[in-house]
């Protein structure tokens, strides 16, 4: 299983464009060599680097096994396209591009991908990350992640 942000190399800095310091849209990202039996998939992107602790900009669940991509600039609604979005550590639905406290230094972003053995979470949309990673237990086939680094100017 693999996942790819398209827009930079896995590990290279994340384009402005896709932060607070641009135009703040979630970028496109591709999947593939999902694990026999996959139903769904789910995708979270963190910044383990914050100074609070982990920080989650993005949610996206109950993302069917035949989607093999996100666009670039995803609606920042609690569904779309027969998926749903949690609430970010900015307290809003759906992306929330890195935007580590200046003079702070370069923070690590983590896209990471499960693919489960079960079509829906049975959650509502706007859950919380809690709520997914606790009803993830016990039906992740595989999992794959990508990075991406930030600092702001």
């Amino acid at each position: 299983m693999f996942i790819r942000v398209v827009p930079f190399q896995n590990g290279n800095p994340i384009p402005p464009k896709y932060t607070c310091e641009g135009s703040d849209i979630s970028p496109a990202i591709e999947w593939g060599d999902l694990p026999e039996g996959t139903q769904s998939l789910v995708l979270i992107m963190d910044d383990p680097d914050a100074p609070v602790g982990t920080f989650t900009h993005w949610i996206i669940y109950d993302i069917p096994a035949s989607m093999k991509s996100l666009p670039e600039n995803v609606p920042l609604t609690p569904e779309w396209n027969a998926c749903k979005q949690g609430r970010n550590d900015f307290r809003q639905v759906g992306y929330g591009g890195p935007c580590p406290p200046r003079g702070h230094g370069k923070h690590r972003y983590f896209f990471k991908l499960y693919a489960l053995d079960i079509e829906t979470l049975g959650l509502p949309a706007s859950a919380s990350r809690h709520d997914v990673e606790s009803k993830m237990k016990g039906h992740v086939l595989a999992q794959a992640q990508y990075s991406g680094t930030y600092e702001r100017r």
